[in-house]
């Protein structure tokens, strides 16, 4: 892997895989009594949030705690940035400190490259969200659940999803996440289709390798997975679409919907829902939706980021088979 992850772009095939697959390891730690390795000891993380976020944040430091990593939170709100401090004085002050990761959300589109590529810092950068432009690390959470729900946790280890159908669906023009997951699941292999309103469609939309559609109920049948995406009110400044009734009544999802989709496939959202809006509670609390599920599989993605970032080159989780082979030889 590289020494950062800032876009989703950034990553081949093989790439993707190996987190995907490292994933797969930190999944089995959940389930341990004990949910901890020792992987990070000694190792400083920074989360460096000047946005508010709470389960993005939240799942990166359980991720950081996991792997035994000391974590420090920096919150823009009351810090020496609401006084005027510049990324670069932040950046400075956190090398000075001997932080080994910093892990960046922000407002505007590119500080975490900037960060990384700066010489500011000589730490590994990892983007959590910058402005509408990437969000890594959900869009392999989402790949994630989608290879363990379509192919299964254990036959997909090595697999990409070539020959699977993805929608995503709604306010695309300010999502980063949407951005991100076109990136990667054709990186994977996938077929993207989006679906929005023309006006919350971006400029340019026909050089991203994915299909467009303004029809939602003509796409349903043919997808394994649809992910509703949420409309970003805080980053609209104009009237995209004519009332949320409207909007709900073309591009939501309800159960009449959901019944014309394939039996196996899934519904997702990257999250926070809106109820009643882009999803009704129905569709929301169905088997079929993996909302939860995401921020379950979102510790495990960001435990084998780091833990390939940071860590060193064997397995995550060590085998007791292999240990005690290992220990009677000595």
């Amino acid at each position: 892997m590289k020494r950062h992850l800032i876009s989703a772009a950034d990553l081949t095939r093989d790439d993707a895989v190996l987190i995907l697959d490292t994933a797969e390891e930190m999944a089995r730690v959940a389930d341990r009594p004990i949910k901890k390795l020792p992987a990070l000891r000694g190792r400083t993380v920074c989360n460096l949030f000047f946005e508010d976020s709470t389960r993005t944040r939240i799942s990166f430091e359980a991720a950081e705690k996991r792997l035994s990593a000391d974590v420090i939170n920096f919150a823009a709100k009351g810090s020496s940035v609401s006084k005027g401090e510049s990324l670069k004085d932040t950046a400075q002050t956190l090398e000075a400190m001997g932080v080994d990761a910093v892990v960046i959300r922000h407002s505007a589109s590119g500080a975490p490259y900037r960060l990384a590529n700066s010489g500011w810092i000589d730490a590994p950068v990892i983007n959590a969200g910058d402005g509408t432009h990437q969000h890594p690390t959900q869009a392999l959470l989402d790949a994630f659940t989608m290879r363990r729900r379509l192919i299964g946790p254990d036959a997909g280890i090595g697999q990409d999803l070539s020959g699977k159908r993805i929608t995503l669906v709604g306010d695309v023009l300010h999502s980063r996440v949407a951005r991100s997951n076109v990136d990667l699941l054709h990186t994977l292999g996938a077929e993207v289709t989006l679906v929005a309103p023309p006006t919350l469609v971006p400029v340019g939309v026909e050089t991203w390798p994915c299909e467009v559609s303004y029809d939602l109920d003509g796409v349903l049948s043919k997808s394994d997975a649809v992910m509703m995406l949420r409309v970003q009110r805080e980053r609209m400044n104009a009237a995209f679409f004519p009332t949320e009734r409207e909007y709900s009544r073309r591009y939501g999802l309800d159960g009449e919907r959901m019944a014309r989709m394939p039996e196996h496939a899934l519904v997702m959202h990257p999250g926070p829902m809106v109820r009643g809006m882009e999803i009704t509670a129905e569709v929301a609390d169905s088997d079929r939706c993996t909302a939860v599920e995401q921020v379950a599989n979102g510790v495990s993605i960001r435990m084998a980021v780091l833990y390939l970032l940071l860590g060193g080159n064997e397995p995550a989780v060590t085998n007791p088979r292999t240990e005690n082979a290992r220990t009677e030889e000595k």
